[in-house]
């Protein structure tokens, strides 16, 4: 089990593509839910068509008029089979054009490595509960090898089952988003491009570019008047003119 696990996920990764794997899947999962509830030989009053559709609905995501089918004359299983693996198809079809090919290559690998993974650890687990199982039989003059492998032969089918009803069904019901992030809005009043020292406090712009802060926008500034200023950045040029930077003309005094 373990090297058929192994030796299936080694060839996954290799391919570019798993869409023929994905594809298969999804026609052998019709005929497992089709069976579930049809079963082989049985007449068409013994079809349990309300757990059908149920089970279309949860595993395909699809609403489909399985009970109407069943009601109609001469139908037979392999009809319903035929119809509902269509539709399955068409509605895989239709993701895959709206995702786009390289969109859905990803999301098929990547949803059949996840899903394999993730039941192969649960797969270890109960294989190594069944051992303790085992174990005890044997004191019930069992053959405790042959029953460990019987069983746990019974539990890999079942598992191969779930992996891909698992993957069908995500498949089936993915769904992409496309959002544009975000962005926080701007306040243009307190953007500035200026640098903080953290040892100084001061402003280290590079030469003297560091931007004033704004006054308010009625206010106009007069070089006469400091208190028109607003905030000025020490290394940015004095606002009374002089030429000298503000930490050494008036921002002494501030």
């Amino acid at each position: 089990q373990r090297k058929v696990i192994f030796e299936q996920r080694i060839e996954l990764m290799a391919d570019e593509a798993v869409n023929e794997t994905v594809a298969d899947m999804r026609h052998d999962v019709v005929d497992d839910v089709v069976s579930r509830c049809i079963p082989e030989k049985a007449y068409a009053e013994e079809w349990d068509t309300a757990k059908l559709k149920d089970e279309v609905q949860r595993v395909f995501g699809l609403d489909l008029p399985v009970e109407d089918w069943a009601h109609e004359e001469g139908i037979a299983d392999a009809e319903i089979r035929e119809r509902l693996l269509k539709a399955v198809n068409e509605k895989a079809a239709r993701k895959a054009a709206q995702f786009g090919p390289d969109i859905t290559r990803q999301i098929e690998k990547a949803v059949l490595l996840q899903t394999l993974d993730g039941l192969w650890r649960e797969h270890l687990v109960t294989l190594d509960h069944l051992r303790q199982v085992i174990g005890f039989r044997g004191y019930a003059q069992r053959d405790p090898l042959n029953e460990y492998k019987t069983e746990a032969f019974t539990l890999f089918e079942a598992l191969l089952a779930r992996l891909r009803e698992h993957v069908t069904g995500q498949l089936m019901h993915v769904e992409l988003q496309m959002q544009p992030p975000e962005l926080p809005e701007a306040d243009l009043e307190h953007l500035e491009a200026q640098h903080i020292n953290p040892m100084t406090g001061e402003n280290e712009m590079a030469g003297d570019v560091a931007l004033m802060e704004r006054p308010a926008a009625a206010q106009q500034i007069d070089p006469a008047r400091p208190e028109t200023w607003g905030k000025v950045p020490r290394n940015s040029p004095c606002p009374c003119g002089s030429g000298k930077k503000y930490k050494h003309c008036h921002g002494r005094y501030a």
